[in-house]
């Protein structure tokens, strides 16, 4: 969008005009980036000078944009320019510079000075006007503005190029997040505002991730460590702990050379696969700190993450005293040597852990910093000792050899190839070793303080397991391949035993048989001396040093990791007693209260100085967060979400399953009790947080799961035939908003819970345009309620022209495959003379459609009514169970455009208006007003399905035999606990002269159908005729909307029917009058034998389209139902839905 020249550029210089976004000029600062909090106005005069832009390029400058057209663009954050601080409250204004200087506007035919296309100049309000004098044009913008997106592609548009602030969740410390422009602001009519949206996309912020941003927006100077120093040489300090000094060599005397190397390949293949695991999930996003805790959380959920969150916190607490009091008996050991012991054994070791676990805390407190320079000198000093022992084992010393050290020799490597346990078995020797090879999570469990997490943790756990894996590999090979098992010290030897003697000592003069037979007499060789490498060694106290740093640094880091993953844990407010433990402090938001809680847990064991019990439990813990991990890649594989995609690719699901097994059977091995323990914690806590239902949602592959299963399954049950046996009642219940009809919810809900399908339908109708974006949001709210309310249903919104559309658009595409609904169900519209009778065509229009479409049909009448949406704020009374799922602000509002009573079907011209909607509102004192008798009536009778209806009956008028349904729906109701009590009684017509034979023969049919029944009365007076006053009140209701041709012209008559065609004619009512005397008599049968029934069950008497006008039809449906208990008129759609078939 350059000015055009008068002169054509050459082809080398138009580069960089039309790719100045790209390429700017170094001697131009290019337009900046301001995150915008502003939303786009987009105005037609704008698009249109967009497109005259477009379409003349000579002209461009002239173009009149009005400064009505505001708009704020996210721009990336490659173009540094004016702060946001700076460019409050000015505009930018897209300008052409003079390219003399003087700054002058220019006309468009002047060239424009190369860099200095479309530059901009920041110009305050107030100086805005008087800026834009001589005629001259400019494009007004609201606060962060810049010229990136009018370069984009040369066009004038707000619509946004890819960028990958577009995609953050918070402001990371990696970038800010920016805001695209929404759809509807790019695609919604021109004169229509805006969704005024905080986030596009519907990317608002959990409470966690909005502390992130505050945290991220605080911590300036932050230190992050690269992949050497954050996680391999973590990782080698902790996996190389005290046993590669003082026990790898008594494994190698019990298990032998060859065994010895299979246990180290069995404890490296269970840290590979899991190495490999950690890698894949920490390579699929960006991971922030928690390490072990936030891997498992984000891949299965809050609920296995947070149980294994605290109880891996928890074993790195623990494993600080663990390692602390191996250091401290090292220490005691060398003051007994030279007999320097303050007090005794055992309390020495609690006074050297404490002073040492009091330093180690002092280092973490410190800072990361400080930490990092202690981890580097002590891998310095466990090397060297490493290296040491490497050099004395080629230096053979006489002294050494009455102690069992001969150098490498051929015999001595063949005698200790194979295994001589002693006390021991394999396993047990494994199960010694294994916790060894732990500690691969120690990079990750920082990950938090990584500069790359998702490069460092895959590079550094994978090269620290295989450097400590070789390490210990060769420690196993040279020890036994240059010590012999059994030594006396003895340097005596004479030639008499030479002669008997077998070993492998004895060609270098050495008989140590009698160790054989007395074991206690020796305490030297593989076998009974743990400090062996100290004595091989080039030089002594070297190991002894390493032996420290061994310690030491596996301490240090588990005092690091603790608080780190507990800080994360404690962020997410799973367990939420323990939120002050997130709180960080200081540029790296240093975990302190985490630091003193893992110090004093730590402090407590130390302590207590007997960790026998407590070590296999930690190694179980440590396990439990491998098997969990490898689990995940599994898990996050099976479901096929396409969120997951690591960029670690040297993974596989079927591996990682292995490896999930494979730690669960090393838990086993190493001590089945301890595994057990673990066990019941992990699904202890699982249980609770599942309970709690923290309200989280982090994309885990166990939604992702879940997804993929329902989707197969649904596929699958589509192609697979219906079959009688199998017939649930899936019901589209025309509720409107979920919470405004409760009665029609919860008796609905009574008999489809873990039955069948039910959907909520709500139609809206208006004169407005539709707004699909409240519709969107409406039904996310309410399904929402539904969950909280322990109502198993889905909310189904639709716009529609009138109500008959909309219910036609319901009954036809809701649903899915197999899980569509068969039955409509719909509330009685009380108020059906009260209203404009088209509303009366429409609902009953509504019947016929569901039957045209093979639906069965159910109408609930409560004589109270069921729409509860004209009352406010009466939270207390509606829902009892709001009150249990802590929605205490829930309330129903009011709806002053529907008539009370009515079904949703009711046209609404405000029914698309959240304000007149009973919609999910902030409850306001001043809505408090006292209710009148009827409305309280109708909040008792709304909430009558929601208590135990203790002993009472159901009874089932089944008159009509239409396929069951009649029957089903009652006999599923009494199986459910708050209708158990009651009993069905079941009522037929028939013949005077046959009532015993149709008693034994309807008994006989459902003995057959295996419905439980306490009786059956036989109606032989079904046809008698009503009372002459109940004849005369009929006459009377319908009165009003009788045609009566008679009394007119047949035109006219002709042309009132066809404007009115509710109206009932008199030919109508002559020819119906058996049925209508039917109803009357029945009313008065239902209050003789059915007025203190809980609920009355009746077949829906069905009137012939076309031939009965709906006025008299809902006069029927009235006449039939009045004063009476509850009652459900039920009609099925005459396909049989009950059998006696197997």
């Amino acid at each position: 969008m350059s000015a055009p020249s008068t002169t054509a550029p050459a082809p080398g210089e138009n580069a960089p005009v039309e790719n100045d976004f790209l390429a700017p000029d170094a001697g131009q600062k290019p337009p900046g980036p301001t995150p915008s909090q502003s939303r786009f106005q987009v105005d037609l005069v704008a698009e249109a000078a967009a497109a005259a832009v477009d379409e003349s390029p000579s002209s461009e400058a002239s173009n009149t944009v009005p400064s009505g057209y505001k708009a704020t663009v996210d721009a990336p954050p490659e173009y540094p320019g004016t702060s946001g601080e700076e460019a409050k409250g000015r505009f930018r204004v897209v300008n052409f510079i003079d390219p003399s200087g003087a700054g002058s506007p220019v006309s468009p035919e002047a060239a424009p000075v190369d860099g200095m296309q479309n530059g901009d100049t920041v110009m305050s309000e107030t100086s805005l006007h008087s800026s834009t004098g001589g005629g001259q044009h400019h494009y007004h913008y609201d606060t962060h503005t810049n010229t990136y997106y009018l370069r984009t592609f040369g066009h004038n548009t707000i619509d946004a190029v890819p960028n990958i602030d577009f995609y953050r969740h918070t402001a990371a410390p990696l970038g800010e997040k920016l805001i695209r422009p929404t759809l509807s602001e790019l695609h919604d009519e021109l004169d229509k505002e805006p969704f005024e949206d905080g986030f596009a996309n519907g990317d608002e912020l959990t409470p966690a991730e909005e502390s992130a941003a505050k945290e991220a927006a605080e911590s300036k100077g932050v230190v992050k460590f690269g992949w050497i120093k954050g996680v391999l040489v973590r990782c080698m300090l902790n996996i190389w702990g005290v046993m590669l000094f003082i026990r790898m060599s008594w494994i190698v005397g019990q298990a032998g050379i060859a065994l010895s190397c299979l246990i180290v390949a069995m404890a490296t293949v269970v840290t590979t696969i899991t190495g490999l695991s950690t890698s894949a999930i920490a390579t699929n996003g960006f991971v922030r700190g928690g390490g072990a805790y936030y891997l498992i959380s984000r891949s299965l959920g809050p609920e296995f993450g947070g149980s294994i969150g605290l109880i891996f916190a928890f074993a790195n607490a623990v494993a600080v005293a663990m390692y602390v009091v191996g250091f401290a008996e090292t220490v005691v050991e060398l003051l007994a040597g030279v007999d320097a012991l303050m007090t005794d054994e055992i309390n020495d070791i609690r006074i050297i852990g404490t002073i040492t676990v009091i330093l180690l805390l002092g280092i973490s407190v410190a800072g990361m910093e400080w930490e990092a320079k202690a981890q580097i000198f002590l891998l310095f000093v466990l090397i060297t000792a490493i290296i040491n022992y490497f050099i004395g084992t080629f230096i053979t010393v006489q002294s050494k050899k009455s102690l069992g050290f001969f150098g490498y020799d051929g015999s001595i490597m063949w005698e200790n190839m194979g295994p001589d346990f002693r006390k021991e078995t394999f396993f047990s020797v494994f199960a010694i070793f294994f916790p060894a090879a732990t500690g691969i999570l120690a990079g990750a469990n920082i990950s938090g303080d990584l500069a790359d997490p998702q490069l460092a943790i895959p590079r550094g756990t994978m090269l620290a397991i295989l450097i400590t894996g070789i390490v210990y590999l060769g420690v196993a090979v040279s020890t036994g391949s240059c010590i012999v098992r059994d030594a006396s010290g003895n340097d005596t030897v004479t030639s008499q035993f030479l002669m008997n003697c077998t070993d492998a000592s004895c060609k270098f003069g050495y008989d140590f048989s009698a160790c054989k037979r007395d074991k206690d007499s020796c305490r030297y060789g593989l076998h009974h001396d743990y400090q062996v490498m100290s004595m091989v060694s080039g030089f002594g106290p070297i190991i002894t040093a390493g032996i420290f740093s061994a310690t030491l640094s596996s301490a240090l880091a588990s005092l690091v990791s603790a608080p780190k993953v507990f800080q994360a844990l404690c962020k997410d407010n799973i367990y939420p007693g323990l939120g002050m433990f997130a709180k960080g402090y200081g540029k790296n938001n240093e975990p302190l209260r985490g630091y003193i809680l893992t110090f004093v847990i730590a402090l407590v064991f130390i302590l207590i100085a007997e960790l026998n019990i407590i070590a296999p439990i930690i190694s179980n813990f440590f396990l439990a967060s491998y098997a969990l991990i490898n689990f995940s890649v599994f898990h996050a594989s099976l479901a096929n979400s396409p969120g997951w995609r690591p960029s670690f690719k040297y993974y596989n699901m079927w591996v990682s399953l292995a490896g999930a097994v494979l730690c669960c059977v090393v838990m086993f091995v190493i001590n089945w009790s301890a595994a057990l323990f673990t066990n019941v914690i992990v699904l202890g806590l699982y249980i609770y947080v599942s309970y709690k239902k923290p309200d989280v949602n982090w994309g885990s592959s166990t939604q992702a799961l879940t997804y993929h299963q329902a989707l197969t399954h649904t596929l699958h049950l589509s192609g697979v035939e219906d079959h009688i046996k199998n017939f649930r009642p899936q019901c589209l219940v025309m509720t409107g908003y979920p919470n405004s009809r409760p009665a029609l919810l919860d008796l609905v809900h009574s008999f489809t819970k873990n039955v069948g399908l039910m959907i909520c339908g709500h139609i809206r109708t208006g004169y407005r345009r539709p707004n699909f974006k409240d519709l969107a949001t409406d039904q996310s709210r309410y399904q929402r309620w539904l969950l909280k309310n322990e109502t198993k249903a889905f909310y189904t919104p639709v716009f529609a022209e009138d109500m008959r559309q909309g219910s036609q658009y319901l009954l036809q595409a809701a649903g899915l495959g197999r899980l569509k609904p068969n039955t409509l169900v719909l509330g009685f519209k009380n108020d059906w003379r009260d209203g404009d009778m088209m509303n009366v065509e429409t609902y009953i229009s509504m019947i016929h459609d569901a039957f045209d479409f093979q639906y069965g049909a159910v109408i609930l009448r409560l004589k109270e009514g069921l729409d509860v949406s004209h009352i406010h704020g009466q939270d207390d009374l509606l829902s009892s169970q709001e009150k249990s799922s802590g929605m205490k602000d829930v309330i129903v509002s009011i709806d002053t455009s529907k008539d009370c009573d009515g079904d949703s079907s009711k046209p609404s011209s405000k029914a698309t208006s959240l304000q007149n909607s009973p919609a999910l509102q902030k409850d306001k004192k001043n809505m408090s007003v006292p209710l009148n008798v009827s409305d309280q009536r109708l909040l008792e009778a709304s909430q009558q399905f929601q208590k135990k209806q203790g002993k009472g009956t159901v009874d089932v008028w089944w008159l009509f035999d239409d396929g069951g349904l009649t029957l089903l729906i009652p006999y599923l109701l009494t199986n459910k606990k708050r209708w158990k009590d009651c009993k069905i009684r079941v009522f037929i017509g028939g013949k005077i002269n046959r009532i015993d034979h149709d008693r034994r023969a309807m008994a006989t049919l459902l003995s057959k159908f295996r419905i439980d029944f306490s009786d059956i009365t036989v109606l032989g007076d079904i046809n008698t005729k009503p009372k002459k006053e109940h004849i005369a009140a009929f006459d009377e209701t319908i009165e009003p909307y009788r045609l009566r041709e008679d009394d007119m012209e047949q035109e006219a008559a002709e042309r009132l029917k066809n404007s009115e065609p509710w109206r009932i004619t008199d030919n109508e009512l002559e020819l119906y009058r058996a049925k209508t005397n039917r109803q009357i008599r029945l009313n008065e049968l239902l209050k003789e034998h059915s007025n203190t029934a809980n609920l009355i069950v009746m077949s829906l008497p069905l009137a012939r389209k076309g031939a009965v006008s709906s006025a008299l039809y809902m006069a029927w449906l009235e006449v039939l139902s009045k004063d009476l208990p509850p009652i459900l008129l039920v009609r099925g759609n005459h396909q049989s839905v009950l059998t006696f078939y197997s």
